[in-house]
C-alpha cells in the first residue's frame, strides 16, 4: 500500500494552482490563460485533462491580480541574503499561494492556508522549504494582523487543519 496523506478539496485545489503558476512562470505565459487552456482541453475526455476546480480558478485569477502585492510581501520578509527570484520556482509558487490566501481571502483562516502551504512544500521540496516557508508565512500574517495561532517549530499536523472535508480517497499517485 502507497504512503501517501489524504487532503481535502481545498488543499487539491491549492496543489493544482502551485503546479499552473509553476507552468505558467517556465512558460512565460499569464496563469489565467493556462487556466483557460486547461477547462478547454477537459472538455474533450480524450484530452485526459482533469477539469479545473473552481477554488484553482479563483487562487489563479487572484494571484495574477494581486502579483505585485503578493511578491512585494513575501520580499519583504525574505532574509537579507535572499531575492524572490533567486527562490526554488515551486517555493516561489507555494509562497504566493499562501500569501494571496492570508491576505486577500477572507474565507481561509490563516493557520489553514499556512499548514497546506507547509504540507505541499515538504511534498515538492523535501525537508529545506518548509522551515523557512513558515518564517515568511508568519511574518506576514504578524504584519497583516491577523493571529496565526501557529508559532514557528509548532509541529503541524496538516490533516488537522483542513478546511473542507474529502469528497473521496485520493488513490495513490493522485
Amino acid at each position: 500500500m502507497a504512503d501517501y496523506k489524504r487532503h481535502g478539496a481545498r488543499y487539491r485545489a491549492r496543489r493544482r494552482a502551485v503546479d499552473i503558476l509553476f507552468e505558467a512562470e517556465t512558460r512565460d505565459i499569464d496563469p489565467v490563460a493556462v487556466v483557460e487552456d486547461r477547462i478547454q482541453l477537459a472538455q474533450d475526455p480524450h484530452n485526459a485533462v482533469a477539469p479545473i476546480a473552481e477554488y484553482t480558478r479563483e487562487i489563479i485569477a487572484g494571484v495574477a491580480e494581486e502579483l505585485d502585492d503578493v511578491d512585494d510581501s513575501v520580499e519583504r520578509f525574505l532574509s537579507e541574503d535572499w531575492q524572490l527570484d533567486r527562490l526554488p520556482a515551486v517555493d516561489r509558487q507555494i509562497l504566493r499561494v499562501a500569501t494571496w490566501e492570508i491576505l486577500f481571502n477572507d474565507d481561509v483562516a490563516a493557520p489553514i492556508a499556512i499548514s497546506n502551504a507547509l504540507a505541499m512544500a515538504e511534498e515538492y521540496a523535501g525537508n529545506a522549504a518548509p522551515p523557512y516557508i513558515h518564517a515568511v508565512l508568519d511574518d506576514i500574517v504578524q504584519s497583516s494582523g491577523e493571529a496565526a495561532d501557529l508559532a514557528p517549530g509548532d509541529a503541524v499536523e496538516p490533516e488537522i487543519l483542513v478546511d473542507e472535508p474529502l469528497a473521496r480517497p485520493l488513490e495513490p499517485g493522485n
